[in-house]
C-alpha cells in the first residue's frame, strides 16, 4: 500500500483521511494545538516536525509517497514548509483548500490583512466585540482594552486577556445560524471579528451578523504557495485516483 501523510487540523482533513484509508496507508498529522481533538479514525501523529528539515526527514524515514496539505487556510507557515519540502524531496504534494466566504447583499464587512489591523479597525469608542478567531490570536486585543470582548475557543484562553471586561465561551463547532443569532443578541454584540475560514461549520455567525445588521471585521487569508489543489474532499480524492496519478512510483 502507498503511504500518504496528511497535514491536518480541519474537518475536511479528517474526512479525506477516512475516505482514503481503505486504499492507502494514511497517517494524519495534527499540530497538537488543540488539547482534546475529535477522534480521527486513522493513525494520528501529534506535534510539529521541527520545521521543513524535520518534515523532510520524516518523509524520507517513512518512505511517504504523497504529502497532502489539508491544514487550516491560515496555517501559512506550515503550507510554505510543506511546499518547500515537496520540492526538495521530490515527494508529490496536493493541497485541500476550501474556498473562502464571499460577501452577499446585507453583509457589512470591513476587510483587514492581519489580526493587528483588526484591533485598529474596532476604533477608539468602546464596542462589544465577538472574537471568533481561536485562542492563539486574541492576545493582540489587549492593545485595545476599552472594548468588551466575548471570546470563543475550543480550549481555554490561558492566560486570560489583560483587559477589564472579557467573557469566555468554550465550544466546538459546527455552529448553527439560529444559535449564533441568539448568542449575538444575548451578549449585545455590535461587531464580530473573524477569519475568512470558509466552509459551513462556522458560517452561522456570518449569516447571523448579516441578519442583525452587525459589522464583521474580516481578516483576509494569507497568500499560500501554488501547488496542485482541490476545493473539496471528493475532488481531491478524484485527483489521487485519476489524472494526476500523484502516487505513481518515483524513480530512485
Amino acid at each position: 500500500m502507498k503511504k500518504i501523510l496528511i497535514l491536518g487540523g480541519t474537518t475536511e482533513a479528517r474526512q479525506l483521511a477516512e475516505k482514503l484509508v481503505e486504499d492507502f496507508r494514511v497517517t494524519l498529522s495534527l499540530a497538537g494545538r488543540t488539547e482534546s481533538p475529535v477522534a480521527q479514525g486513522v493513525p494520528v501523529r501529534s506535534g510539529g516536525f521541527g520545521g521543513s528539515e524535520g518534515l523532510a526527514a520524516y518523509l524520507k524515514e517513512t518512505r511517504t509517497d504523497l504529502l497532502i496539505d489539508a491544514t487550516h487556510p491560515y496555517a501559512a507557515r506550515i503550507s510554505a514548509n510543506a511546499a518547500q519540502v515537496a520540492r526538495l524531496t521530490g515527494v508529490p504534494i496536493l493541497a485541500l483548500r476550501r474556498p473562502g466566504w464571499e460577501p452577499v447583499d446585507g453583509d457589512r464587512w470591513t476587510h483587514v490583512d492581519t489580526t493587528g489591523d483588526a484591533v485598529h479597525a474596532l476604533g477608539s469608542t468602546p464596542r462589544r466585540a465577538f472574537l471568533a478567531l481561536g485562542r492563539q490570536e486574541v492576545a493582540a486585543f489587549e492593545a485595545a482594552p476599552q472594548h468588551h470582548y466575548l471570546v470563543r475557543s475550543v480550549d481555554p484562553v490561558e492566560p486570560k486577556l489583560a483587559v477589564p471586561d472579557a467573557a469566555y465561551l468554550l465550544a466546538r463547532g459546527p455552529f448553527r445560524e439560529p444559535d449564533e443569532h441568539a448568542l449575538l443578541e444575548e451578549h449585545r454584540i455590535d461587531v464580530v471579528v473573524s477569519k475568512n475560514s470558509g466552509g459551513e461549520a462556522t458560517y452561522g455567525k456570518i449569516a447571523a451578523a448579516r441578519a442583525l445588521g452587525i459589522e464583521v471585521v474580516m481578516v483576509r487569508r494569507p497568500n499560500l504557495p501554488e501547488v496542485p489543489s482541490a476545493e473539496t474532499v471528493e475532488a481531491l480524492a478524484a485527483m489521487i485516483d485519476h489524472g494526476l496519478d500523484p502516487v505513481a512510483e518515483r524513480g530512485v
